[in-house]
């Protein structure tokens, strides 16, 4: 059956019974920790949180993130928050929740994140995580485990380079300088990895994929005997070897076609996030539990959308594979509202008005269920799961919002109960506060000046 009395785009209204069935199943949202109690419960015993995101640019989303993610550390013991960021940077945040290394402020301690979109990290809630993780290791007492916070993504590979010679000066300066060699084969490509890719692509020039190997090799083969901060120092100098094998290939790939650069992404973060499990729960003796912050196009089990048809995979998938129930999945959508996302790469981030979501959309069928904001476990949807299941239209906003075109840049079609194990709905959102004074402090009010009424 059409879950849609009208077949046009844009025009569709919903099946009264299917609206009540997920008014039904909703638990409303009062802006209160109580609020996650269910949430909580459905999570139980798993070691991955997946915390989804429907735009890089929504407060609401941060907060309720935020929230969560110190319920899970306070009340099941969680020992890290592994987000979509690099490595190198977001290392100066662990070292600063962790009270090591030079003294900062906590602001100063974002100053890592100089690299677009600089809002996604560098702003007052994650500020305000932060400072409540450092101050939460502090009260814990010497010898106690403490949370970290860490980078999933690989786009710095010439800060990770740099961070793996810097790693071997301090200890062996024989072997920083066979670092230096291998990597210095990027030298003439420039500090713009793109342009390595592309000529490597092209064959206008040799890889430098031997070396990356070569250097990761010799970082795994190293031991260490001083004790627990020199081990920390050596896996987070192999996770930047390691990064630089992924992220020369990567951008190798790029020039292949996206799905090929996306699953190669995605497939770094899961073994960044296994490894740092690994590590963690070795360190600690028990099992590793992580809070995983990234948008719901990475964290969204990829085989229930279009992605997914397209031959593309991404970390959520891939962490329901290799740890079944012990991942937990949770979206979060909004119908309208606010956004922090710019007009296009590498511009500053800008408050944008977020256009009513499309009709036949879930967002719009949320909107229908007429509360400001809800929890939808999808284990208590009953009847309504099979009509919640029909594949319709889902947004995401990433670091660019085009509400000129809405539709085929931030819609694709997918099947949200088996995409996730919960989702989140704020039916209207605010931009999130970005620390810098270039973002955020203009507004375009997408829904007056779009032309076109597509």
């Amino acid at each position: 059956m059409n879950p849609f009395d009208d077949d046009k785009e844009g025009a569709r209204s919903f099946r009264p019974e299917l609206i009540d069935g997920v008014r039904s199943a909703a638990m409303v949202l009062r802006d209160e920790d109580s609020d996650f109690d269910a949430l909580l419960e459905n999570i139980g015993d798993a070691r991955f949180v997946l915390l989804g995101e429907a735009t890089h640019g929504t407060h609401e989303f941060y907060k309720a993130r935020a929230t969560l993610t110190r319920r899970l550390i306070v009340e099941r013991g969680f020992s890290a928050v592994a987000v979509e960021a690099d490595w190198p940077d977001a290392l100066k945040l662990n070292q600063y929740v962790h009270g090591e290394g030079p003294r900062l402020t906590a602001r100063k301690a974002f100053d890592a994140f100089q690299r677009f979109p600089r809002w996604m990290w560098r702003n007052e809630e994650v500020l305000e995580l932060v400072e409540w993780l450092r101050g939460h290791n502090a009260a814990r007492g010497k010898g106690a485990p403490t949370v970290g916070f860490y980078g999933l993504d690989l786009y710095s590979l010439h800060a990770s380079m740099r961070e793996v010679v810097r790693y071997l000066e301090k200890r062996d300066p024989t072997a920083a300088a066979r670092a230096r060699e291998r990597y210095a084969c990027f030298d003439r490509f420039g500090s713009d990895p793109q342009a390595y890719g592309h000529a490597a692509a092209y064959g206008f020039a040799d890889t430098c994929e031997a070396e990356v190997i070569e250097q990761l090799m010799e970082l795994h083969e190293r031991q260490v005997k001083d004790g627990a901060r020199e081990e920390d120092a050596l896996f987070y100098a192999e996770q930047n070897a390691r990064l630089a094998r992924d992220a020369e290939l990567y951008y190798r790939t790029m020039y292949a076609g996206r799905d090929e650069s996306w699953n190669l992404r995605d497939t770094h973060m899961a073994d960044t996030a296994d490894a740092l499990a690994e590590y963690l729960g070795r360190r600690e003796g028990g099992p590793g539990r992580l809070v995983i912050w990234a948008h719901n196009s990475h964290l969204g089990d990829a085989r229930a959308t279009q992605m997914g048809e397209q031959g593309e995979l991404n970390l959520g998938q891939l962490l329901r594979e290799r740890h079944g129930r012990e991942t937990f999945n949770l979206g979060f959508t909004t119908y309208s509202g606010t956004v922090v996302a710019a007009r296009q790469w590498d511009t500053p981030g800008l408050r944008r008005r977020v256009r009513p979501a499309l009709g036949g959309s879930y967002e719009a069928l949320f909107h229908e269920v007429g509360l400001p904001g809800f929890l939808l476990r999808m284990e208590d949807l009953g009847e309504a799961g099979s009509g919640l299941r029909e594949r319709r239209l889902e947004r995401a906003i990433g670091v660019i919002y085009s509400p000129h075109s809405e539709r085929y840049s931030h819609y694709f079609y997918a099947d949200l109960p088996a995409q996730f194990d919960a989702v989140l709905h704020y039916d209207v959102t605010s931009a999130l506060h970005p620390l810098d004074r270039d973002a955020g402090h203009e507004e375009e009010d997408a829904a007056d000046t779009w032309p076109f009424g597509m």
